[in-house]
């Protein structure tokens, strides 16, 4: 039996969503249908703050710097809204998150079409003629067939070793927070613990402390401060194409050299604006004889208890060995999200794959081995569908695959010509 699509792809985020278009605006003639389990689309619904912005260049989106010409871009969302000349009056550095998070909403409802919302997919699997094809099976119990699968599901939020046992809707990860402020309204001066020294952090302090003024924040890190965000566009060159050949061709020991380099381009650091609003209001704070947000530095939550009243953290200076506890009403982990790990971490692959990553070459590192095109790779001599992995490749494709939007539209079409290669081999055909 033939399978019923070309391709299925599992999530409709950012990445699907950039590949939708690839598939569309490069004509490869290829039957295409996504399940998405979110009730419609969206981004970052969690961490839509006033004022908050995307940190990266509006230009870099879905489609741009693989077709300027392209009608999904940015720009063209504003032009077909009504609100490009109001846009570009603003002078601002990078867009509002807000305003990103409504233009992938506008994309993605063009493909409405091609997408099923609120299916959950449970398994994804080789099967049909020889384990040629991709068989996909979803939580209803369905199975659909394609030639080949793109799997973006998106990045797993990283919950520390410490917190992994806790259960507790008053701790909970960043991503949530605008879907857990019912939470601080318990207590007329609730003490919100933020724990880590990323963006989302930084962030969450301010926006904390303004919705709720009589609120004591505390930030814990395990470093002596903030720090600041490496903006230089040397360093920024990461998000070049090039960058991705060149780590790729890499070693592991000169990729993770790379990584230990280029950290503070993308993980536990904050953008200058956000950590200047913060340090103001700190000092602002003092002039009035409060502390509505107190950092404590060096420091390492070493176990959580819970209780009714608290969430009660013991703490441990890392460099002089002191023990303290805090009781706080509300616990959010800004501590990021997993990439890809070796066969013994957290997410060797995305769950769903379970049933095929026996199958997958391993590397020395005892990472899954992903071709440069992005491709899913059979170990031991065996074979594999074409099953491809969007946006979860940063170990093997560096910073670029890191969730951000600068290398999206380019991987989409790296992905999309490689299916249409690897269908026409499997045809007989010749490639589009």
């Amino acid at each position: 039996m033939p399978p019923d699509l070309d391709v299925v792809g599992i999530g409709f985020g950012p990445g699907n969503i950039a590949l939708a278009v690839a598939f569309e605006e490069l004509e490869l003639g290829l039957s295409a249908h996504f399940f998405e389990r979110n009730s419609g689309p969206s981004w970052q619904s969690g961490m839509l703050l006033d004022g908050s912005d995307i940190q990266h260049n509006a230009a870099r989106d879905l489609a741009l710097p693989r077709n300027p010409r392209s009608r999904y871009t940015f720009y063209n969302y504003l032009f077909e809204r009504g609100q490009l000349f109001e846009y570009l009056n603003l002078g601002l550095p990078y867009p509002f998150r807000k305003d990103y998070a409504n233009y992938i909403t506008w994309v993605a409802g063009e493909f409405a079409g091609q997408v099923t919302y609120g299916s959950e997919v449970r398994a994804v699997r080789a099967g049909g003629d020889g384990g040629r094809f991709v068989e996909v099976e979803l939580a209803t119990g369905e199975r659909v067939h394609a030639r080949a699968a793109v799997v973006a599901p998106g990045r797993q939020p990283r919950i520390p070793a410490t917190f992994a046992t806790v259960a507790d809707p008053r701790v909970f990860h960043s991503s949530l927070y605008l879907h857990r402020l019912d939470r601080f309204s318990a207590r007329p001066r609730p003490t919100v613990a933020i724990i880590g020294a990323s963006q989302s952090a930084v962030e969450l302090a301010l926006d904390v402390s303004r919705r709720w003024p009589a609120a004591t924040v505390v930030n814990i890190i395990r470093e002596f401060g903030h720090r600041q965000k490496d903006l230089s566009p040397f360093s920024g060159e990461v998000y070049f194409p090039a960058f991705t050949d060149y780590y790729y061709d890499s070693t592991e020991p000169a990729r993770r050299e790379l990584d230990r380099q280029l950290r503070y381009t993308n993980y536990s650091a904050a953008d200058p604006d956000v950590l200047n609003a913060l340090y103001v209001q700190m000092y602002a704070d003092r002039l009035d004889g409060v502390e509505r947000v107190r950092l404590v530095r060096n420091t390492a939550v070493t176990a959580v208890g819970v209780s009714p009243d608290a969430v009660r953290l013991e703490l441990t200076e890392v460099h002089r060995g002191q023990a303290s506890t805090l009781d706080a009403d509300v616990v959010i982990l800004a501590t990021g999200y997993h990439d890809l790990t070796d066969a013994a971490g957290p997410q060797f692959l995305p769950g769903i794959l379970g049933e095929v990553a026996g199958g997958v070459a391993r590397a020395p590192s005892g990472h899954a081995q992903v071709d440069r095109d992005y491709r899913l790779l059979p170990g031991g001599g065996g074979s594999l569908p074409p099953i491809y992995l969007n946006g979860l490749c940063e170990t093997t494709h560096g910073l670029g695959d890191a969730g951000s939007f600068s290398l999206l539209s380019v991987r989409s079409a790296t992905i999309a010509t490689s299916i249409a290669k690897q269908l026409a081999n499997t045809r007989g055909e010749e490639a589009p």
